[in-house]
């Protein structure tokens, strides 16, 4: 649906009256009218024109009973004012603060109960403050702290329950927690580890379940363990494993 096709009714679904609006002002000047720009509007992006025209305005709306407002408004406030907004009863407009609000502030929302929220939150805070965000209910948040979060910490989260977890911890964590992942009981995780592992840990991992492990193992693993690999139930496992026994003798011309 473009621009053009929706209505221009009020946060309440009653049509905009511009006779009646404060800013007519604004109006004669051509800085703001319905279906383009106006701060009555219900549609959030007509609220966004308006407010990006006046900025200086949005202080005005930070009460105002339609959250879509009070969220739009919270991109133009200035720093001060938006702390006013951190315990607003509506999570879009907390939100909105969480992207805008200064890093250090934030640990004010660790503890939002949407869970939006803490997704912004754990995206933006300071690395340090993250460990605690390492047990948030979401696993999605969780997610985001074991990208953002320094590797030496990781080891809090190798038995997360969420296995979306685990995967981006086998994706950054020190060697010595690999073995671990490696043997993981989701097949993504022990994926990921396995593509870490270093050589000479290998051998243990080519009775793997899955293919793509052991197709892992048939590519990197000492030689030694090889032969095994080459009777594999899965083809590509099989000759990754020829092919390093048997490697292509090369030609020469003389």
């Amino acid at each position: 649906m473009i621009d053009s096709d929706i209505p221009a009714l009020d946060w309440q679904g009653q049509v905009i009256s511009c006779n009646t609006c404060a800013h007519q002002d604004l109006m004669s000047l051509g800085h703001c009218g319905p279906m383009r720009c106006c701060v009555h509007d219900r549609y959030a992006k007509r609220i966004d024109r308006f407010f990006g025209t006046h900025p200086g305005l949005a202080l005005q709306y930070i009460d105002h009973p339609y959250f879509e407002v009070r969220a739009v408004a919270a991109k133009y406030l200035g720093l001060f004012q938006l702390n006013r907004l951190i315990h607003d009863p509506d999570e879009t407009v907390r939100a909105s603060v969480a992207l805008r609000l200064p890093v250090k502030l934030l640990a004010k929302l660790i503890q939002d109960p949407d869970r939006e929220v803490r997704v912004r939150v754990a995206s933006r805070l300071d690395l340090h403050d993250l460990v605690g965000m390492l047990h948030d209910p979401d696993y999605y948040v969780r997610v985001v702290v074991a990208r953002r979060i320094a590797p030496s910490l990781l080891f809090h989260l190798v038995r997360d329950p969420d296995s979306s977890v685990r995967r981006e911890v086998a994706s950054r964590i020190g060697i010595e927690w690999l073995v671990m992942l490696a043997n993981d009981d989701e097949d993504e995780v022990r994926l990921t580890a396995i593509r870490r592992v270093p050589a000479g840990l290998l051998a243990p991992f080519r009775f793997d379940q899955d293919w793509r492990v052991r197709f892992e193992v048939a590519q990197r693993a000492p030689l030694e363990f090889l032969p095994e690999l080459t009777q594999d139930a899965d083809e590509a496992v099989a000759s990754a494993a020829l092919e390093r026994l048997n490697p292509p003798q090369e030609h020469t011309h003389g």
